[in-house]
């Protein structure tokens, strides 16, 4: 059976497209799905921000065909870990949590770099394009450490 990772952030055109791309990147397809939603419902079906495709392109990753989905209940039982990008989407992904086995599987990823210390990987939207270098470089840092332990784990 495939081990499934969700990634969420607010609108899911910036910051978890980025992540479901670099993670999908680092794991084998054949045992590993990652996937990406917002919290939010604005952006629902379109592409990811264009600043999130051109740092993806430049780093070698397409993620012209992912379309931004909002996450939902159903997301608890699909999958088996899911990696918030701040605080406050965080609190939000907890709060929809059906049960405590649910809330088990939400993680804020920065804390697989910095365990415990709760930082956010910050929302790049409203800033310039060297905001999303920067969210891409924290995420393929903190992808490493998830796909270094889940390829441990998955032997």
């Amino acid at each position: 059976m495939k081990t499934r990772i969700l990634m969420v952030c607010l609108g899911n055109i910036c910051r978890s497209p980025l992540a479901e791309s670099i993670l999908s990147s680092k794991l084998p397809k054949k045992d590993f799905i990652v996937d990406s939603a917002g919290t939010g419902h604005w952006h629902v079906g379109k592409q990811p921000d264009p600043r999130s495709i051109a740092v993806a392109d430049k780093n070698g990753l397409d993620i012209t065909y992912q379309k931004g989905r909002q996450i939902t209940k159903n997301d608890f039982l699909q999958f088996d870990l899911i990696y918030t990008m701040d605080l406050s989407v965080h609190k939000e992904v907890l709060e929809m949590a059906p049960d405590e086995a649910s809330k088990e599987k939400v993680i804020l990823i920065l804390n697989e770099l910095f365990p415990g210390e709760n930082m956010d990987i910050p929302d790049p939207y409203y800033g310039q394009q060297n905001g999303f270098e920067t969210v891409f470089r924290m995420l393929d840092q903190a992808c490493d450490v998830i796909a270094e332990r889940l390829l441990k784990n998955n032997k």
